[in-house]
Parts: C-alpha cells; sequence; structure tokens
C-alpha cells in the first residue's frame, strides 16, 4: 500500500502505539482527535476536540483520501466499534493495522479497523471481526473466531477454537485454552488461566479462572 494519511481517533497510550505501527508501515498520522482536551502524543500532530472539532478541521481539509483508527484500548469494544462508523460517516476509510513484526497466517480473515500489534501472532483460519485489537506479542491461535470490538490484551494467549464474543476483553498474560468460549462484553483478568466457558459480561480472575463474586454487606459499613 502507498503511504497514507490517518485520522486517529484518541490521543493517549494506544494512539502512541498505533502511530509507531503506522511509521513502521509508512503512513503517517494527519490528526489526533479526543473527548477531552490533552496534548497531541505526537509533537507537530494537531489534536482536536470531539466530533465537532473534527468536522471543522475535515471542512478546511484540502485532503481527501483520509483513513481512520480507533485507538481506544481496554474494555471499552464498544466505543471503538461505534467510532468507526461515526469516521466512517464521514467518508473516512476505516484501516486494519497489521504491525511488520506481526505474524497473520495468509488464510486468516480480519475485519476493518482492527489492529495486529508488535510481535503478535495470528494464526490459520483465525478469524477477526471489526475493531479488534491483538495487542504486543499476543497470540491468536488456529481456528479462533473473535467477533467486532474484542481486545486481546498484551502477552495474552487464545489455543485453538476459542470463540471470544463482540466487545470481550482478555487481560494482559491470560491464558486461554482450547475451544472456550468467552461471552460477550466478558473480561478475562490479568494472568487468568481459562479452563471453562465463560458468561456474557462475566468478570473471571486467577488460576483456574473464576468469576468474581460480590461480597454481601450487612449494612454496617
Amino acid at each position: 500500500m502507498s503511504p497514507i494519511r490517518v485520522i486517529c481517533w484518541g490521543g493517549t497510550g494506544h494512539a502512541r502505539v498505533l502511530n509507531e505501527a503506522l511509521q513502521a508501515l509508512g503512513h503517517s498520522i494527519a490528526l489526533f482527535v479526543d473527548n477531552r482536551k490533552i496534548p497531541s502524543p505526537v509533537l507537530d500532530v494537531p489534536i482536536v476536540e470531539g466530533m465537532q472539532g473534527l468536522n471543522e478541521w475535515l471542512a478546511a481539509s484540502l485532503d481527501r483520501e483520509l483513513w481512520c483508527v480507533a485507538a481506544i484500548g481496554g474494555n471499552r469494544g464498544k466505543d471503538r466499534v461505534r467510532l468507526l462508523d461515526c469516521m466512517a460517516q464521514l467518508g473516512l476509510r476505516p484501516l486494519t493495522v497489521l504491525h511488520p513484526s506481526a505474524y497473520v497466517a495468509s488464510d486468516t480473515a480480519i475485519g476493518d479497523g482492527s489492529h495486529v500489534l508488535a510481535m503478535a501472532t495470528v494464526c490459520s483460519c483465525a478469524r477477526l471481526g471489526r475493531g479488534v485489537i491483538v495487542n504486543t506479542a499476543a497470540s491468536v491461535d488456529h481456528d479462533c473466531a473473535l467477533d467486532d470490538g474484542v481486545h486481546i490484551g498484551p502477552g495474552a494467549r487464545l489455543c485453538g477454537e476459542v470463540s471470544v464474543a463482540r466487545e470481550a476483553f482478555v487481560g494482559a498474560g491470560a491464558v486461554v485454552l482450547p475451544r472456550v468460549k468467552l461471552g460477550a462484553g466478558s473480561i478475562v483478568g490479568a494472568g487468568a488461566v481459562v479452563t471453562r466457558d465463560v458468561a456474557p459480561g462475566q468478570t473471571v480472575v486467577g488460576c483456574p479462572a473464576r468469576p468474581i463474586v460480590e461480597r454481601a454487606t450487612d449494612g454496617k459499613g
């Protein structure tokens, strides 16, 4: 792909990671957008506030060949996909970012706006939806299926045939054993070892991973 210019929604840590990946691919960030008034994470790259700031910048720009990424990490997959949709409605093209040091098998399928970052691995017949993050040095083994908005944290490991429903989050260094299913919006804590299915919206931690159970209180504080 020829060098392109990218608009990045998000102006903190993940934006810096994407900036490095884009530079390694020969691309550049033209603009950062964030909902807060914060300094730009990259010297000499402007930042604007929110959708209004983005619309004003686009109206003044002469560049009509712009792409977009959503630098929204953590367990905010729903926000990441929503922002990609919003920017696409403005005529920006969602960019799939594959870091040059990552390994991605030739028979994988990866949706628009996803990120496979430095030293990450996506193996044979894996299927990734839109707005998925496979973060630094994470691995997704053969025949895994990751729905829209999923985030696999740094160094996490998905064994073969794992199914991860939309907007789930797997924390740094966690391991998910073969054929396990993670429900929509579920969270796997950092370093957990998941040996059985996780229900939608559930948070699991530990080795082996167990659901977090809220302690009952007696009202005495």
